[in-house]
C-alpha cells in the first residue's frame, strides 16, 4: 500500500484579469465576491465573512484564502465535483496530489492513520508544515485516487482554521496560482484565476513580495512509515521541522524517491 504511494509522493513537492475589483458588497464583472477580511478584534466583521465563505463552499464554489505561508484556493475536500473544479482551474496533472486543510490536530485522527505521538502533530502544528500521511477510508475516494497517502494542513491563521472548523469538514487546499507558475503573496497576484472563483477573501499581503523565501509554501514532510520521514519539499520551515522530527523525537530521516 505505501508502495503506490511512494510513487506519488514527488506530486507533494509542486502541491502551497477577470473583473475588475470591487468594494465590499459589490462583484466584479466575472461575478466574483471579492471581501476585505476585517481585523479579528472586528467580531462581527470576521464572522460576516466567514459566514457568507461557509455557505459559499457548502455550495460547491471555489474560494481564494489567505494562509499563513502563501494565497490558497479551497473547496469541500469531500465534494468531489468541487474537487474536479479545482484542477480544471489550475491546469493540474490529476496524478499530483490536494492537501487538506483542518482546523485543528484532534480531526487529523479521523481521516489519517497517525503513527507518530500526538505531541509531535502538536509541535509541528498548526504552522507552515504539510503532513503526508496514510488516509483512512473517513476522506472522500475522489480526493486523490491514486495513493493511499494525503498531506495534511493546519496553517496557522485564524481565519482558515475557522473556516474548517465551521464547515465541519476538512477543505481541499492548493496554492492560488496556475500549477508551474509562482506562489502568491496578495489577491491581484491570481487575478487571472477570479473569473473561476465564486469568493476571495482578501487578507492583505503575505510576507514580503520582494524576498523569493517568502513564496516558498510549507515545508512538505512523509510521516507514513514509522520510525521514519523523509522531506517532500524544503519550504518555508525546513530548519525546525528537522530540529523537532530528528533531534527531539529520534525520527530516521530518509531520503526522498524523487
Amino acid at each position: 500500500m505505501l508502495g503506490a504511494g511512494r510513487a506519488a509522493l514527488t506530486g507533494w513537492a509542486r502541491a502551497g484579469d477577470g473583473g475588475r475589483c470591487s468594494r465590499r458588497g459589490e462583484t466584479p464583472d466575472s461575478g466574483l465576491q471579492l471581501l476585505p477580511l476585517p481585523k479579528r478584534q472586528s467580531a462581527r466583521g470576521w464572522k460576516d465573512v466567514l459566514h457568507t465563505t461557509v455557505g459559499i463552499l457548502r455550495e460547491g464554489g471555489l474560494v481564494g484564502v489567505p494562509t499563513d505561508t502563501i494565497y490558497g484556493i479551497a473547496c469541500l475536500a469531500q465534494d468531489s465535483q468541487a474537487v474536479r473544479n479545482i484542477y480544471s482551474l489550475k491546469g493540474r496533472n490529476g496524478a499530483k496530489p490536494l492537501a487538506i486543510c483542518l482546523g485543528e490536530v484532534k480531526q487529523i485522527y479521523r481521516y489519517c492513520h497517525v503513527s507518530v505521538p500526538d505531541e509531535l502533530l502538536r509541535d509541528l502544528l498548526p504552522g507552515p508544515v504539510t503532513l503526508v500521511l496514510e488516509r483512512s477510508d473517513e476522506l472522500n475516494k475522489d480526493l486523490n485516487p491514486f495513493t493511499p497517502l494525503v498531506g495534511v494542513r493546519i496553517p496557522n491563521h485564524p481565519f482558515i482554521r475557522e473556516l474548517a472548523q465551521a464547515c465541519s469538514a476538512p477543505l481541499a487546499l492548493t496554492s492560488a496560482n496556475v500549477s508551474s507558475q509562482t506562489s502568491t503573496l496578495a489577491v491581484t497576484e491570481f487575478r487571472d484565476l477570479w473569473p473561476e472563483l465564486s469568493l476571495v477573501v482578501d487578507g492583505g499581503p503575505i510576507g514580503d513580495a520582494q524576498n523569493p523565501e517568502s513564496r516558498l509554501g510549507s515545508t512538505v514532510v512523509n510521516l507514513s512509515v514509522s520510525g521514519k520521514f523523509t522531506i517532500i519539499r524544503p519550504g518555508c520551515a525546513l530548519t525546525s521541522t528537522l530540529e523537532i522530527l530528528g533531534k527531539k523525537y529520534g525520527l530516521a530521516l530518509e531520503p526522498s524517491c524523487s
